[in-house]
């Protein structure tokens, strides 16, 4: 343990378990009641797609721990951090929840939402000008503008110093773009909890993000009955 600069002062423990990796790892959280998970991801993209896959991934999707992934370099608190919300109980459950454990702190907060301009494709394959198809995009993203605020102030968030990207696009689209615009430190999501073909679909968000980002993610699952 003393060979971890990062334990250096922390009173600490060590558990061997045996059997499949992601199953003892909450297996092992369950029996310490711990508050959260913390996880590293291989730098290799083959072996860390291999990791996520079948260890965070699982950890996360099955587990009832929120785990936080680290890609990058510890130097110093998060300075900056985004959160990816679709306007769901989940995203506010992991928005509360990074700002219990202490995650933000003093960092500059930024929430991110794609939003897709449905009416868009129609409209230029019917021969609407690009003014027309600009106007359009804009009044949708001031709805979602509205409704994300309401969104925020109904969980009782404090928005005033929150930076909101709205961006049109896909969710993996919009995040990433928002990823390399702004460069956060890390990036917190929830997870939600489906079955079948949808929890495969809704899941990709998430794994999408964990297997493609740089940048440390924080993942919350739902409330599990």
């Amino acid at each position: 343990m003393t060979s971890i600069a990062e334990l250096k002062g922390l009173q600490c423990d060590f558990a061997v378990v045996t059997g499949n990796p992601f199953r003892g790892i909450l297996n092992a959280a369950e029996a310490r009641g711990v508050d959260l998970i913390v996880m590293g991801a291989h730098r290799k993209q083959l072996l860390r797609d291999v990791f996520v896959g079948t260890t965070i991934e699982r950890v996360i999707r099955t587990g009832q721990f929120p785990v936080l992934m680290v890609n990058a370099e510890v130097e110093h608190s998060y300075k900056k951090v985004m959160a990816a919300v679709d306007m769901s109980e989940p995203s506010a459950r992991a928005i509360s929840t990074a700002k219990e454990t202490g995650l933000i702190g003093e960092a500059s907060f930024s929430l991110v939402h794609g939003f897709d301009a449905f009416a868009k494709g129609k409209m230029s394959n019917a021969g609407i000008g690009k003014d027309e198809l600009a106007s359009y995009v804009a009044t949708e993203r001031s709805q979602v503008e509205k409704e994300l605020i309401a969104f925020l102030e109904a969980n009782d968030f404090d928005v005033d110093n929150w930076s909101l990207q709205i961006r049109e696009g896909g969710p993996v689209e919009a995040i990433m773009e928002a990823i390399n615009e702004v460069a956060p430190d890390l990036l917190v999501i929830g997870t939600h909890s489906r079955s079948g073909f949808i929890k495969l679909f809704l899941g990709s968000v998430t794994e999408s993000l964990l297997r493609s980002v740089d940048v440390d993610v924080f993942a919350v699952p739902p409330i599990r009955s």
